[in-house]
């Protein structure tokens, strides 16, 4: 295991926390895609790709568990960088399929990249607010098996991870959106810009 690249890249997922915390007190985390975080994301994918580039995906034997799941959190976060964060998707498919990482990690970011996209997720890992004001799952493609999937990629079921999501959302002062059709549209206007969606 290399110690060096572990705690470079446990020390991005560090400093990203520290600065989302801080966000989070003062409420502008949750007010759009915050100026000094998507910075931060940025500059942290950029330094996974400098990694990547040099020494592949840091698995579970060059980078340990630990260090393995920062890079699938900095990945995840890399949503300013669509090309990017789709290559780094193929890369942990590739690892979870040969016992490297993870399964989760393979279907967390399988969820976050088709959402982007704007198509329904397979996991049903990732929430937002509704027009009513509750935090739930995103749209799911075959809804009904939802649950088996997740077994397959050793996640709890639907319903436990829906209590959890919104444990954390709670735990961290998230709520809903003041202006859910704006904050919607800003999204759409966002995404197409970035160039998830056409």
């Amino acid at each position: 295991m290399d110690q060096t690249l572990r705690q470079r890249l446990i020390d991005m997922v560090e400093e990203a926390r520290r600065m989302r915390n801080a966000l989070a007190a003062d409420g502008s985390l949750f007010v759009g895609y915050n100026d000094t975080m998507r910075a931060t994301h940025n500059a942290h994918a950029r330094s996974l790709a400098d990694i990547v580039d040099s020494q592949g995906w840091p698995d579970t034997a060059t980078a340990g568990a630990d260090g393995a799941a920062a890079a699938w959190i900095i990945a995840q976060h890399a949503i300013g960088l669509p090309r990017f964060m789709r290559a780094c998707l193929e890369m942990i498919e590739e690892a979870a399929a040969q016992g490297r990482v993870p399964r989760w990690q393979a279907a967390l970011l399988t969820d976050r990249v088709r959402w982007l996209e704007g198509r329904p997720q397979v996991y049903g890992t990732q929430f937002d607010w509704n027009a009513a004001g509750e935090l739930v799952p995103l749209p799911i493609e075959d809804e009904a098996n939802v649950d088996s999937r997740r077994a397959l990629a050793d996640l709890t079921t639907m319903a436990e991870g829906t209590k959890q999501r919104r444990e954390e959302a709670r735990q961290s002062g998230e709520t809903a959106p003041g202006d859910w059709a704006a904050r919607q549209a800003d999204f759409e206007a966002w995404a197409k810009a970035i160039g998830w969606r056409s």
